[in-house]
């Protein structure tokens, strides 16, 4: 046989083993599957909206979760010691990408790695933080979306005496440990208070004994509320701080529509879970070959009000129209 025709019948070969055997011939062509780490503030309704939002926003880009890509959600104990110890695991799986909206587990997973993609959401001044160089050229490994300027505090400030006029004094809640940008809010927090006859208290608390400590102490006082910004702890343990601020009768003012839903009296914040949706946008185009160092950190542009009437009624406020009709959404 001559060497030509022998190389035109292995191609013929080939070919009807293609044919014969398709899924042989498809599977060189099968794209490797995507590992994505999510990691959330814990259990509850608010974690659960924001990764539901994050998988439907993904598979509007063709990435099915246990299909071409595995999403691995993570809950988060408040507990910095065992976060550390948990990133370290989570590292070593080698994941694609890292999703969460902590800011506590995003500098963990920094100094863990300066080359595993990571994406925030929700993540109060990620320039102050160290997490980007600066917002339109992050320079590294992290980007995402940012939540709250420090200057927001004075809004929290307004608008709790706004629903509240009798208040005087506000405690602002958080533990230090798991919040390393809260002293921007605290001075923004503190600074506004004076025009609106509020003392303003700083409130750092580092356990759940402390937080129940320093409520029933604030609540002994007339003309007290609470106000409690965005961050781990507090998220965590959203149904402990609204159960003591019913039992003391204190109006408390949160950053998140979950809350309010749960009882507390008021929020004022952005929408955490379309920023999760919206991180599914970035994630998609890293997999697809951009680097975070490139995508700019995108900052919100709609802040919602959200009011619980029941709540209201039940510490005897009468809320007012002007603040009604700002609202977004009215619970009753």
């Amino acid at each position: 046989m001559k060497r030509r025709d022998f190389i035109a019948l292995l191609a013929s070969a080939a070919a009807q083993s293609s044919v014969l055997c398709p899924h042989a011939a498809r599977a060189q062509k099968v794209e490797r599957v995507r590992r994505i780490a999510v990691l959330v503030s814990g259990n509850n309704p608010e974690g659960q909206s924001r990764v539901a939002a994050f998988r439907r926003s993904l598979e509007g880009h063709g990435w099915k979760d246990d299909g071409n890509v595995r999403i691995d959600v993570h809950s988060w104990s408040p507990d910095p010691e065992r976060i550390k110890r948990d990133l370290a695991e989570l590292i070593a799986r080698k994941p694609d990408v890292i999703v969460s909206g902590l800011s506590v587990a995003i500098a963990q997973a920094m100094r863990a790695s300066r080359t595993i993609p990571i994406v925030f959401a929700g993540i109060t001044d990620p320039v102050g933080q160290g997490f980007v160089a600066s917002l339109a050229h992050p320079g590294g490994n992290a980007t995402g979306f940012a939540a709250y300027e420090v200057s927001l505090g004075g809004k929290w400030v307004e608008t709790l005496k706004e629903i509240s006029p009798g208040l005087v004094r506000a405690a602002v809640l958080y533990q230090p440990g798991t919040s390393p940008y809260m002293p921007g809010i605290v001075s923004s927090i503190a600074a506004a208070g004076p025009s609106f006859g509020v003392e303003v208290e700083d409130t750092p608390v580092r356990n759940v004994g402390e937080l129940e400590n320093a409520i029933a102490a604030f609540g002994q006082r007339p003309g007290g509320g609470l106000i409690v910004p965005p961050a781990f702890f507090t998220s965590t343990n959203f149904e402990l701080i609204v159960a003591l601020a019913a039992k003391h009768r204190l109006p408390a003012i949160y950053a998140f529509r979950t809350i309010v839903a749960a009882g507390g009296l008021i929020s004022y914040g952005i929408d955490a879970t379309d920023q999760f949706a919206k991180a599914a946008d970035y994630v998609d185009r890293i997999f697809r070959g951009a680097k975070p160092a490139d995508l700019p950190v995108q900052q919100p542009t709609k802040f919602e009000l959200f009011i619980n009437l029941k709540t209201a009624k039940a510490l005897g406020l009468s809320v007012p129209p002007t603040l009604l009709a700002r609202a977004d959404e009215v619970i009753e």
